[in-house]
């Protein structure tokens, strides 16, 4: 038997049962710009923004650092490793507060 198909036929043990993480996306307008949808691997972002609810620009960026921190923190306990595409939406958030520093961020929703 090659090995190839001796490793293709053992049980993948990842030490941990996986799960599908509850994903949520924040659809924000930020002042005078463009809607984003923001992607979190965790419910967890429902705790920190409302639909229809509007945030000074410094304000919604932190409470998408909390939330996403803590979305990737979950991740990591779930898989062993954190949530990249949490880090690339944060990153995207703070690009555009870098565009769009004056005003407010209106939420516009969540979706799952």
């Amino acid at each position: 038997m090659r090995l190839l198909d001796w490793v293709s036929q053992q049980p993948l043990d990842l030490g941990k049962e996986a799960s599908p993480m509850p994903e949520r996306y924040v659809l924000a307008r930020w002042p005078h710009g463009p809607q984003q949808r923001i992607y979190s691997p965790s419910t967890v972002v429902e705790d920190y923004f409302t639909a229809g609810q509007e945030y000074a620009v410094d304000e919604f960026v932190n409470r998408c650092r909390e939330a996403l921190r803590i979305a990737s923190d979950r991740v990591q306990a779930a898989y062993g490793f954190p949530c990249s595409n949490a880090a690339r939406s944060l990153a995207l958030v703070e690009r555009n507060a870098a565009r769009y520093p004056a005003g407010e961020v209106t939420v516009e929703g969540i979706e799952a």
